[in-house]
């Protein structure tokens, strides 16, 4: 996650700005990729652009190890494919924080990976978690706040709701 715009995605930010210049004055949007890998990325960013994917989880420790603050309702976010390249911006409308247990099926569908259920999202999450925590050295618990957030698809045009 970051704040510091590359050129690519300065480039991205700024034609959004032209084009809602009610936002102009937005703080500068963060820069993030989907998951821990290239074709993870590439994956969920796929869903976002093409698909049913309009929430995503995060777990509040990772903001803090990476230094950056928690999303804010109606900040923006740009979002990278696997090679880092800039491809959508995203802004959030909804945020919730609670644990593993907390995350209802209707959180399950908006995310929209795998089959969408509640079943499916508690067992790919806790086994990214898991593997996520383990490559730190740490166990995951389901206990650890979690960032719930849904998001709409603002830019470019061809992707946006």
């Amino acid at each position: 996650m970051s704040r510091e715009l590359s050129a690519e995605a300065n480039a991205l930010w700024q034609a959004y700005i032209a084009a809602h210049p009610e936002c102009a004055t937005a703080e500068l949007p963060t820069i993030e990729a989907f998951g821990d890998s290239a074709s993870v990325a590439d994956s969920l960013l796929h869903l976002v652009m093409h698909g049913p994917k309009r929430a995503t989880a995060s777990l509040v420790k990772e903001y803090a190890e990476e230094a950056e603050p928690l999303p804010r309702i109606g900040g923006h976010w740009i979002v990278c494919d696997g090679a880092g390249q800039p491809r959508i911006i995203l802004r959030t409308t909804e945020l919730r924080i609670g644990d593993f247990d907390s995350v209802d099926a209707a959180f399950a569908w908006d995310e929209g990976e795998n089959d969408r259920t509640l079943e499916g999202w508690r067992e790919s999450h806790g086994r990214y978690w898991q593997r996520t925590r383990a490559a730190r050295g740490e166990l995951f618990d389901p206990a650890s706040e979690i960032v719930f957030e849904r998001f709409r698809v603002v830019w470019p045009p061809v992707f946006a709701d």
